[in-house]
């Protein structure tokens, strides 16, 4: 063997804990597919017709543990809340196991592996807590090498025992604990499976004939590689501190087996390949002196250069700090701020507004004089890392080259970029502005080299170095206004705003600051304006949390409007939310000062309105009629990194002003629009797993007054099937009356849920309608939560009728294994005695009361019966506490995804069916796919051509872009003069923003045209 192999096989990769752990895994479970696959298969498939009953039982369990699972199954899960559910579902799952038969049939006795597995997990932490103990101390006095004193990860010694308990208990299971192993009649103990197939004599020629053989081939393993290491009698020393194992014989025993365990051989080699693989790599640093290969190293490095984006924000969590802190803030704002404190008034008020068109803060004209200009618009960013650096890194391409109708079309990044609100998700913070809108953006254009991101701008326009004033830089610029709630829904806020903190955030990130990545931010205040060449204008303005213009902004805008706007000037009004399409969807009226100045003072000359905060596009355009046309172009585009809005909710506007509009683009299309909606059925769980911490809870809450159900003969004793299921739903009707009618807490808890299901439809639907949807909503949640707690309550009685549960009290597990740990494990020198009354008793009791967090059923079953035969006053608080609690804990994982299933229905019937939750129904899919920008080019001509660029599928995997490496590598440079500005690329190139995206939608809004009188009087 090279000594590159050793090299690889020894060392370890990545910090501790080293590879020898995984290698341990892959090796215990290739071991436990073997010896399962050589056993008596065929005797658990010859009962399968006895056991229709119990198979049914283990197909319910282990689909509902396996829905509940299903979002964490593939993927590893940041949060901590993952990792619980892995180890929550492992704990119960096992705990309901191995009360179920037929396990037996395949080799595996699950109580017996159960009971070993906790007794030799919790012996080797134990042994390995006292050697680290000891390594630690020969450490400090300086026996051992300095590196040893890195103390080692807790992580690294749980998931060693638990791999070395696991071992172990395979071991048991199929090769037994036998001093001598005794070779078993592999025909006759296969007699009946070659009945099976007598038919066939030929047998030994096909591949049955080697799956038989491999029965035999398990036998040899056991008796040759796990044979006894040899008599207790040959190692004196150790013959007080061993395990003995059983002494195979016919018939009676002459005496106790003085031969070592093979279980005790298999533990302490492994114990000891630990101990040695860690004294080499601490007190040696023999791994330290041998690094890894070069091609390693590179393909570690690869593996380490990954973008640290953020995941879409969930909105549905339950244990998501930031939303609380989002409701928190929302309730602050809206009760403080509005009415009471405006942030423009102090704007105007420091920028001495009333000077008008005069004042420098609010006014730039920097572009005024090009022959030509591009520049682009996006809004609401900040949400997903993935989708917000595809946008941006769109947008900091020197030039996107796509395709129209067969024609190619070159469009150069934009001299200046517009973004329309909604920066960074959930709630404007350093958190969330810094990780969700400042990293993407920065990755995709980096900032100038001597920008320092602490530093706020004291004098703004704060240009680079050689340009005296803004006029002269020729680099990317960007131009921003703050999100706003302008729109409730119930008296809550339904989308997210930057106006929380009363516009403190924005004003610290956006204009006290000078860089956004790659783009220079020049504008001072929350609200702007921008003189564009050929007599076209920007007006940027800030609604606030009033969805409307202030009037320091109305007299700023209008004064401009009548000293600068010329007569057959055109102006872009850039706002944060779309009025005409939430005014019109919620049959309100907001704006009034915005259409004020739109219809008293511009007059026509308002060509095109844009906004975000709905994440899709969509365009209206006016249709020629008699009414006076105020605004010619209605262009929504929230695509910018949140997740996407329906499109066909909005199918049926056609009016503003009193003036027609048509719809003429749409994205996604109104059809696929609609299709998406049916992910709420499918993947609401899957995408909002955080839900369970409501769900789980208020679905207990509901049948919390129902349990234990004791009469349940009239639906297990019927025997036909039809007659079954009768008694079963009427069951669930009665409980439901005795829901509505007699339980307190329950009942309450419908109450509530009713309450919250009402204030939870929009207003804009009547209170009767309301209460209607409301009830049959609270009506699904409820009757589902009745079913599953009936299913439990059978399951339970099932159990207990067939003698597998309420037959020994609490501590089943734990009687049972001492009960067979005598015969199994024979203890002739008293060791057990010696270390319970050198642990003072608590080497019995860890073990007691570990083994009896696996008995959770029984502990159920058990208070269950006694509450049926002596009724509830019979336990104590703490017993009944503790019932329910052990109810919750199974009732939990069958609620959770059935709550998910049920509000992720109700969601889909509601978006397409009542076209009402267009904002709860699409936050909950999470959709990072759909993005878009917007690019418009004022030609020399003075028209402005409208490109919208989009990417249907975002990606998700991204690495470091070699040419991006190579040009970092070349003499400084600003970096929107490279060729190619972006850090990441998409992993797959054919998935890559810039080869994928293409046009959705173009047209040209025309200049007006000068008539004759006017030209002649100038």
């Amino acid at each position: 063997m090279k000594m590159e192999s050793v090299r690889t096989i020894l060392t370890h990769k990545y910090p501790y804990p080293h590879e020898h752990s995984r290698h341990a895994i892959i090796a215990v479970a290739v071991g436990c597919l073997f010896f399962i696959s050589s056993d008596n298969i065929h005797t658990l498939i010859l009962k399968l017709d006895n056991n229709v009953k119990w198979w049914s039982m283990y197909a319910c369990l282990l689909g509902f543990f396996y829905f509940f699972s299903s979002p964490f199954v593939g993927k590893t899960i940041k949060p901590s809340y993952s990792n619980f559910s892995r180890w929550y579902i492992a704990w119960i799952l096992v705990a309901a196991l191995y009360h179920l038969p037929s396990f037996q049939s395949m080799g595996v006795d699950l109580r017996m592996n159960l009971s070993l597995f906790l007794t030799i997990y919790l012996s080797s932490i134990l042994f390995l807590i006292v050697f680290h103990i000891i390594f630690l101390g020969l450490w400090y006095i300086g026996l051992v090498a300095r590196v040893a004193g890195k103390k080692p990860e807790i992580l690294t010694i749980i998931q060693n025992c638990t791999v070395l308990s696991i071992a172990c208990c395979i071991f048991y299971s199929h090769c037994g604990n036998r001093a001598v192993m005794r070779e078993k009649s592999f025909e006759r103990k296969n007699s009946n499976l070659f009945s099976l197939f007598s038919w066939k004599k030929e047998v030994k020629t096909t591949w049955l004939a080697s799956f038989l053989h491999m029965h035999e081939l398990k036998d040899r393993v056991c008796s040759s590689w796990f044979a006894p290491v040899g008599s207790a009698s040959d190692y004196p020393f150790l013959s007080k501190w061993v395990i003995y194992g059983e002494l195979a014989c016919n018939g009676s025993c002459a005496g106790p087996s003085d031969e070592i365990s093979p279980i005790y051989s298999l533990w302490a080699t492994f114990i000891g390949l630990y101990i040695a693989n860690y004294v080499v790599e601490r007190s040696t640093g023999w791994a330290l002196t041998h690094p890894v290969s070069v091609k390693e190293y590179e393909m570690l490095k690869k593996k380490q250069l990954k973008p640290d984006f953020l995941d879409m924000v969930p909105w549905y969590s339950g244990t998501s700090a930031d939303l609380f802190k989002t409701v928190f803030d929302v309730l602050v704002s809206v009760t403080l701020f509005v009415g009471r404190f405006d942030m423009r008034m102090m704007q105007a008020a420091m920028s001495k507004v009333e000077q008008g068109a005069q004042n420098g803060d609010l006014l730039y004209d920097h572009f005024s004089e090009k022959e030509e200009i591009w520049f682009d618009f996006m809004a609401d960013t900040g949400d997903g890392g993935n989708s917000s650096y595809a946008v941006a890194r769109l947008l900091a391409q020197p030039s996107l080259r796509v395709n129209n109708s067969e024609i190619a079309h070159s469009l150069p990044r934009g001299n200046f970029l517009l973004i329309g609100g909604d920066l960074a998700y959930p709630n404007p913070s350093e958190f969330t502005y810094e990780r969700r809108l400042f990293r993407p953006f920065e990755y995709a254009l980096q900032p100038p080299p001597w920008h320092k991101p602490e530093q706020i701008a004291v004098c703004k326009p704060e240009v680079p170095p050689g340009n005296s004033e803004l006029k002269q830089y020729d680099g990317p610029q960007c131009f921003i206004i703050p999100g706003n709630h302008g729109r409730y829904c119930n008296g809550l806020p339904v989308s997210r705003a930057y106006w929380f903190d009363g516009l403190h955030t924005f004003m610290r990130y956006i204009c006290h600051k000078s860089w956004l990545g790659g783009w220079l931010l020049p504008q001072r205040k929350s609200y702007f304006a921008l003189q564009l060449p050929k007599g076209w204008w920007v007006f940027g303005v800030d609604q606030a949390l009033h969805g409307d213009i202030d009037v320091f902004q109305f007299k700023f805008f209008s004064e401009l409007t009548k000293s600068k706007v010329g007569e057959n000037d055109s102006v872009i009004i850039m706002s944060h939310e779309p009025n005409w399409l939430l005014d019109w969807y919620w049959n309100d009226v907001t704006g009034k000062n915005v259409s004020h100045l739109i219809r008293d003072y511009l007059k026509g000359r308002c060509k095109l309105r844009l906004a975000g905060d709905l994440h899709h596009y969509m365009r209206h355009s006016s249709v020629q009629s008699d009414k006076v046309v105020y605004v010619q172009h209605l262009l929504v585009n929230g695509c910018g990194g949140a997740f996407l809005h329906p499109t066909h909710i909005f199918s049926n506007f056609n009016k503003l002003y009193g003036t027609p509009y048509e719809s003429k683009a749409a994205y996604p299309s109104f059809d696929d629009s609609s299709r998406i909606a049916l992910g709420n059925i499918l993947k609401f769980r899957k995408k909002n797993w955080q839900f369970d911490f409501i769900g789980g809870i208020i679905y207990f809450v509901l049948v919390f007054s129902l349990f234990p159900q004791c009469n349940l003969d009239h639906i297990l004793q019927t025997d036909s099937f039809s007659g079954r299921l009768k008694s079963f739903f009427g069951t669930v009707w009665h409980a439901f009356e005795f829901v509505v009618g007699h339980s307190y807490v329950s009942s309450a808890g419908a109450m509530l849920l009713l309450l919250t299901a009402f204030s939870f439809v929009p207003s804009k639907v009547s209170w009767k309608k309301r209460a209607i949807i409301g009830i049959l909503h609270v009506s699904a949640h409820l009757i589902a939560a009745l079913i599953l707690m009936l299913l439990l309550e059978l399951g339970i009685e099932t159990c207990i009728r067939h003698g597998l549960l309420a037959t020994s009290g609490y501590h089943t597990l734990y009687e049972w294994y001492r009960s067979v740990e005598n015969e199994h494990f024979p203890d002739p020198t008293g060791l057990r005695a010696r270390i319970e009354y050198w642990t003072l008793g608590l080497y019995p009791a860890c073990i007691k009361y570990l083994m009896s967090a696996f008995d959770i059923p029984e502990v159920m079953a058990v208070t269950r019966s006694t509450i049926c035969k002596q009724g509830l006053v019979s336990l104590s608080r703490g017993g009944s506490i503790i019932y329910y609690a052990s109810v919750f804990l199974y009732f939990w994982v069958f609620s959770t995804p059935v709550v998910s299933l049920v509000f992720g229905s109700y969601l889909y019937i509601c978006i397409n069916w009542l076209n009402i939750h267009f904002d709860e129904a699409f936050s909950s899919l999470r959709i990072a796919n759909y993005k878009a920008f917007t690019r418009f080019h004022l030609t020399r001509e003075g028209n402005l051509e409208v490109f919208t660029l989009a990417v249907d599928k975002v990606p998700k995997e991204w690495e470091l872009d070699p040419k991006w490496d190579a040009e970092l590598k070349q003499p400084p440079q600003l970096s929107h003069v490279r060729k190619h500005p972006s850090k990441w690329v998409a992993a797959s190139r054919q998935q890559d923003p810039v080869n994928t995206v293409r046009i959705v939608d173009h047209f040209v809004i025309e200049r007006t045209k000068t008539n004759t009188a006017d030209s002649e009087a100038n």
